[in-house]
């Protein structure tokens, strides 16, 4: 296809879908990567996740944490659709930290994740990335404030109220009055950071190689697999990945290992200008835009 027309391709996939996105895939090995606006910073919603696990892994392995101590957790009581896991138990709950990075990972549980933030606080994950050499994540809030944005203020059947008004509220300089979107004060990254990152756990340099190999089997017990699973997973192809989502924002980063042994790193960070919940369309496209870019890059290799 060409790299070019590749990278026009799938950015007028995006668009035609009412999608802004940021899009980068490397060759792990090679270091070969393509991408657009891989640069762009984005309010990262669950993806921050994935820095929790290797920070709180860090500190396992320097004593810091017990990952076997059961940790009290309150129920979240939220009743509201999404939120999984521990977020919606009635009743307090005994779970071990290495059981909290499960459910943090693999179902993508708000409650879990606090708990673990509790243990090493946002700006401590931060502080454990730059000590990692990794520049492009801030960590500024727990993720119990993303379940105080205005979509948590309609009834379900006026969420899309939520989204036209998050669509319509951001600045040029990518600010926001809803606060969990303003880069300004949201947990942050860009498609380059993560990928960064993700290279780093399944090539470690910095990261223990004990945290890396957890950290990708965590990835790979992921179960949301509606968004990028359906174009990378396949019987010849492993995929392992993290969603984020926070109103109109999509994203999911992951790594696909192909059987003839290349092994890719995909980020994929959407943001649309529909306003509304619900966007399987949306899902499809942004795996395909990731798709055009991942074959043009495997075609190259």
């Amino acid at each position: 296809m060409g790299m070019t027309t590749a990278l026009r391709r799938a950015r007028q996939e995006l668009d035609d879908a009412g999608l802004r996105g940021a899009i980068l895939v490397r060759d792990l090995d090679s270091g070969d990567e393509l991408g657009i606006d891989a640069e762009l910073e984005w309010p990262i919603a669950s993806l921050v996740k994935v820095p929790l696990a290797i920070a709180t892994l860090e500190r396992a392995v320097r004593g810091e944490i017990d990952l076997t101590a059961p940790i009290t957790v309150s129920p979240g009581r939220i009743t509201t659709p999404g939120p999984t896991g521990l977020t919606r138990f009635r009743n307090p709950a005994q779970i071990s930290v290495d059981d909290l990075l499960y459910l943090s990972i693999a179902i993508s549980d708000s409650g879990a994740s606090d708990a673990l933030f509790a243990l090493t606080p946002p700006a401590a994950v931060t502080a454990e990335l730059r000590r990692l050499g990794y520049a492009g994540i801030t960590i500024r809030h727990l993720m119990d404030d993303l379940t105080r944005t205005p979509a948590e203020a309609f009834d379900p059947a006026d969420a899309h109220l939520a989204h036209a008004l998050a669509i319509g509220a951001a600045t040029a300089g990518n600010g926001h009055a809803v606060a969990q979107i303003d880069v300004g004060q949201a947990n942050i990254g860009s498609a380059r950071a993560f990928v960064d990152l993700l290279h780093g756990v399944w090539r470690p340099t910095t990261i223990t190689p004990e945290v890396a190999a957890r950290t990708q089997e965590l990835l790979g017990d992921n179960v949301i697999r509606h968004r990028l699973a359906p174009d990378f997973s396949s019987d010849a192809s492993r995929w392992s990945s993290k969603t984020g989502t926070v109103l109109n924002f999509r994203h999911e980063i992951g790594v696909v290992e192909h059987a003839d042994g290349q092994v890719l790193a995909v980020a994929a960070l959407t943001q649309s200008r529909v306003p509304a919940v619900i966007q399987p369309g949306a899902e499809a496209i942004m795996a395909k835009a990731a798709r055009i870019i991942h074959n043009e890059l495997r075609v190259r290799s």
